[in-house]
């Protein structure tokens, strides 16, 4: 599927589901951070699945995808609780920017452009300036650069952060995360994320210690 191809290609772990039974059972089992919900599923309608997790108190981002362009109908989807709404056919790229724009707002960054000490983060972008020199860094290494960035005063725990991994390899290793935050913390400075021992990581000064 061409959507989910994209969007493993910006960076991000994907479960895909077709049927709106199997949409709930997988939000129950796990914690997602943004709701792809096309509108005419085989099992019913998207706009009834998005009211009942709205009424159930579910503030996870959605953005509807949809070949229905009528205006009524994208009213109503944003008055059931859409964060924004695409009509298909669609560009991938301008859907790789809508999953941008809604995760800025949701993370607290609304502004693409974050400074962390010497580094200037854009977010749009996907990259990393030290100094003023571009940061050349892997898609692994920005996934999980992102979600410390995103969440600059949250502790993350390493299974969390294993899952921004799920789309790169079918099994993450044991000592995957701190493969990658070594390297991180290589390339963007020793302190750039904190060891909290037993606990877990989270977002540091690249000037300081680890």
């Amino acid at each position: 599927m061409a959507v989910r191809d994209q969007i493993i290609a910006d960076g991000h772990s994907v479960d895909w589901v077709k049927r709106l039974d199997e949409a709930g059972e997988a939000i129950h089992s796990a914690v997602f951070e943004l709701v792809l919900l096309d509108l005419m599923l085989p099992d019913g309608r998207g706009l009834d699945f998005l009211k009942r997790r709205r009424v159930a108190g579910d503030a996870t981002p959605v953005i509807v995808l949809t070949a229905r362009d009528q205006i009524s109908d994208r009213i109503a989807a944003l008055d059931a609780g859409a964060d924004d709404y695409l009509v298909k056919p669609f560009d991938l790229f301008e859907l790789s920017a809508r999953i941008r724009a809604v995760g800025r707002r949701y993370s607290g960054n609304p502004n693409p452009l974050v400074s962390i000490g010497d580094l200037d983060v854009d977010l749009a972008a996907r990259s990393v300036r030290r100094g003023g020199k571009l940061v050349p860094l892997t898609a692994r290494e920005w996934s999980l650069f992102e979600a410390f960035v995103q969440r600059p005063h949250q502790l993350m725990s390493k299974p969390q952060l294993e899952e921004r991994l799920y789309s790169f390899d079918s099994e993450v290793e044991s000592n995957t995360i701190e493969v990658y935050i070594a390297r991180l913390r290589k390339k963007l400075g020793a302190g750039v994320i904190e060891t909290l021992r037993g606990m877990g990581y989270r977002l540091g000064s690249p000037g300081g210690s680890a």
